[in-house]
């Protein structure tokens, strides 16, 4: 079909545990999400047809939106009127996703890349087999025995280089005969990205008892890596194979028009596509309840990692193992016993389903977050590396620079985007608490734009993305991406009295420029300029001198979720509906409007629970009935003369 004929698209996505579906309609001259609707996946007993879970969720369209999307268990294409859908895509990461090992004859060299490789075409690599891993022959076969992967990508030595060692691995695989995880009746996939003057060696090997499938090098010189036919041929095979032996699914790839993408790699596909449609570095992250997953694109160079022991349910002991009890600590702001802590997160793991039920739980479970975030990012960072093994000219000059080949690329101060998703972050009560979250996990630099995926639609976009680039990038912008506001974090040397930088607003078609002096540097926790001032406790003030001549302020509690007005104004919307909504502003002189798109500062890189010194009294201790009281061991209001208001409980 025409692309200009593609009225509306129906896309899925099947989870491990949820299908989700999203109807995208052409309204209006543009492309805008509709409708949303979900079911439990049903690829594992007693259904065992993924097209089940599928056929639910696109019901629960049906129902909300009044339109008629099936005829029984079949899709109605082409649209006409109510009727219909002109395109249906999917992804998939059910029953496990995809599930791979690489080798290489150097781990940190051929073995890297073909790690990259995988990562990028959305699988879950299992383990690396490399010459030089210290492994004896007989271990290496028992663990390809026992991993059963679905399939395998086998790398090493350069094009006209050595071939015997990337024969002996091949060899390792053939006596470990593997086995592959979904299937009986077909044989494991193969694939060979290594030196070219191998190929016949490696034939003779594996040809009989594989499939064995040939592409070019990945790593055919030091100084290049070739990535996309082997990410390619992954996921072609990943359709032949992997798909085809699970439940239901040739049945579902009967009813795509494209083909269907591991959920992993359709998310690397959009942050791609922003990347080179934009013309900017971002970093993407989805924190689930298992693993956590990490995307980046800088200067062009596209890296996936998956944390796979860092997630917020099933591996959120991990996080506490990895990060530690005092590096949570540092993020709960309230005393907690280092025991109770310890025991809440582990009732966490052996409830993973079970949501926050309290204030404290939620701020224990975002305090788990930062560090799962964190810890993440960091071995994103390790392994998005240059090249290692590159041989490099050094002149005298070069002499006492460190620099050398497998430094990381991600460099946060030309990092232009951060797009976070996953449930503690797209759900979060709060726009702020996701956009503080993924403030103290990245620790930007710079001027960085940080937003959340609203509904974690960005798999189906990926999928979109590769036909229809007009249509995923429109509802990327209007409906997937919540834009929570711009981190400033100046870097760098500096003199009293210098300007460190300038920079604009717009509100309304109005810009308004400034320039930000080290004057307005209070401390190193505090940045307060032209009426937007962050600490990082997450005390807001806001002067709306901004919008007009007169200075009308008012202040946000976060700690109490309590907003103080010290003149009188009239807020047509909570302040924190910034992030998602226009605020008004009725002011003697007229309306103001305030775009969405507010910068958000923060000038600290320290912890969130730095102490904060405020000039206020003390007015009166009361009850939760209003009653001045000295009693302790029950809930009480402190109220101080600036109108700021906290809640506590002194035991």
């Amino acid at each position: 079909m025409d692309k200009k004929d593609i009225k509306v698209i129906l896309a899925t996505d099947c989870g491990s545990t949820t299908t989700k579906a999203i109807l995208i309609e052409y309204i209006q001259g543009e492309y805008r999400l509709t409708y949303r609707g979900e079911a439990p996946t049903t690829v594992e007993a007693p259904f065992e047809d993924v097209t089940r879970g599928v056929l639910n969720s696109i019901i629960e369209l049906e129902e909300l939106s009044s339109k008629t999307i099936l005829d029984r268990d079949r899709i109605i294409t082409p649209a006409v009127e109510d009727k219909g859908i002109d395109v249906y895509i999917s992804t998939s990461s059910a029953g496990g996703g995809l599930q791979m090992m690489v080798s290489g004859v150097v781990r940190s060299m051929t073995g890297e890349s073909a790690q990259r490789a995988a990562l990028g075409a959305g699988a879950i690599v299992m383990d690396i087999l490399a010459s030089n891993d210290k492994r004896l022959y007989h271990e290496k076969v028992k663990r390809i025995r026992q991993l059963r992967p679905d399939m395998v990508l086998l790398s090493g030595g350069v094009d006209g280089g050595t071939v015997s060692h990337v024969v002996e691995l091949a060899e390792i695989i053939k006596t470990a005969n593997p086995k592959p995880r979904l299937g009986m009746n077909y044989k494991l996939p193969i694939i060979y990205a290594g030196n070219k003057e191998a190929q016949n060696n490696i034939s003779e090997t594996l040809d009989e008892s594989t499939d064995l499938i040939m592409v070019p090098n990945i790593r055919p010189t030091l100084e290049r890596e070739n990535l996309k036919p082997s990410r390619d041929k992954i996921h072609d095979l990943f359709m032949e194979h992997v798909m085809a032996q699970a439940p239901g699914y040739n049945k579902l790839m009967e009813w795509t028009d494209h083909p269907i993408m591991p959920t992993p790699g359709a998310v690397g596909k959009m942050i791609k596509k922003i990347s080179d449609v934009e013309d900017i570095s971002v970093v993407g992250v989805d924190i689930g309840g298992a693993t956590t997953d990490v995307f980046s694109v800088f200067d062009g160079e596209f890296n996936r990692t998956v944390s796979a022991n860092l997630g917020m349910s099933y591996s959120i002991c991990n996080v506490l193992s990895e990060a530690g009890v005092s590096n949570i600590s540092k993020w709960v702001p309230f005393d907690i016993d280092e025991k109770k802590l310890t025991n809440r997160i582990a009732n966490k793991m052996i409830r993973p389903t079970t949501i926050p039920q309290t204030l404290e739980d939620l701020k224990i479970e975002q305090a788990l977050a930062r560090e799962a975030l964190r810890l993440s990012f960091i071995q994103h960072k390790e392994f998005a590396v240059s090249l290692k093994g590159v041989q490099q000219e050094r002149t005298i000059s070069d002499t006492f620079d460190q620099k050398s080949s497998g430094e990381t690329i991600v460099d946060m101060l030309k990092l232009d985007l951060i797009v976070g998703s996953g449930g503690v972050l797209s759900h979060a009560p709060r726009r702020s608490q996701a956009m503080r979250m993924i403030i103290d996990s990245f620790l930007p630099e710079g001027f960085t734009e940080i937003a959340v995926d609203s509904i974690f639609m960005m798999p189906q976009l990926g999928v979109l993305s590769t036909f229809h680039e007009k249509a995923a990038l429109e509802v990327f912008h209007k409906d997937c991406l919540i834009k929570l506001g711009t981190c400033v974090a100046p870097l760098g040397q500096f003199k009293n009295g210098k300007s460190l930088f300038n920079y604009s607003i717009i509100i309304n078609d109005a810009l308004l420029e400034f320039n930000y002096n080290t004057d307005d540097l209070l401390d190193n926790a505090i940045y307060y300029h032209n009426g937007i001032y962050i600490d990082t406790i997450g005390h807001w003030q806001y002067a709306s001198n901004l919008l007009a001549t007169t200075c009308i302020e008012k202040t946000y509690d976060m700690t109490n979720q309590n907003l103080i007005e010290t003149e009188k104004t009239e807020i047509t919307h909570d302040i924190y509906d910034r992030f998602s909504s226009e605020l008004n502003y009725k002011l003697d002189n007229g309306i103001w409007n305030l775009d969405s798109d507010i910068t958000y500062v923060y000038y600290s890189v320290t912890s969130s629970v730095v102490n904060l010194n405020i000039n206020k009294e003390l007015l009166k201790v009361t009850d939760l009935l209003g009653r001045e009281t000295k009693q302790t061991n029950q809930p009480l209001f402190y109220i101080y003369d600036d109108g700021t208001l906290e809640k506590r409980i002194v035991i």
